[in-house]
């Protein structure tokens, strides 16, 4: 069983930064793509960021391209989102995802990940 814990969120005013991680539990987190996904209050979840295995492969959401940059360290099992210029609509839990399959592209579909962290809320004032 892999086990995910975010952490790193909190208050921040709009234009602001935070650095979410996500330390992952086993020894195989290397093998998999990594998502970062968000929920605020009544919306669906959906897709932040993403990662492949090492890192050389990523992909964003256009509403946080050249913002958030996902990145992570395969020694350290922890995958990071970097966010930076932050707004009010960036409001939301935050949770990250591993793969379901190894070694796969990275994808924004939520079915593609198994495993997921229990959410760090993320709070942007205007």
């Amino acid at each position: 069983q892999v086990q995910l814990v975010e952490s790193g969120g909190g208050l921040v005013q709009a234009g602001g930064s935070l650095r979410l991680s996500c330390a992952a539990s086993g020894r195989t987190f290397s093998r998999y793509a990594m998502g970062w996904f968000r929920q605020a209050p009544g919306k669906e979840r959906e897709f932040v960021a993403a990662c492949d295995w090492n890192g050389g492969s990523t992909g964003y959401a256009d509403s946080v391209k050249g913002r958030f940059t996902i990145s992570r360290d395969n020694a350290k099992n922890t995958v990071y989102l970097q966010m930076n210029s932050l707004k009010s609509e960036d409001t939301a839990v935050y949770y990250c995802a591993r793969a379901s399959t190894p070694w796969r592209t990275p994808t924004g579909a939520p079915k593609e990940y198994e495993y997921w962290g229990q959410g760090t809320q993320v709070t942007v004032s205007s």
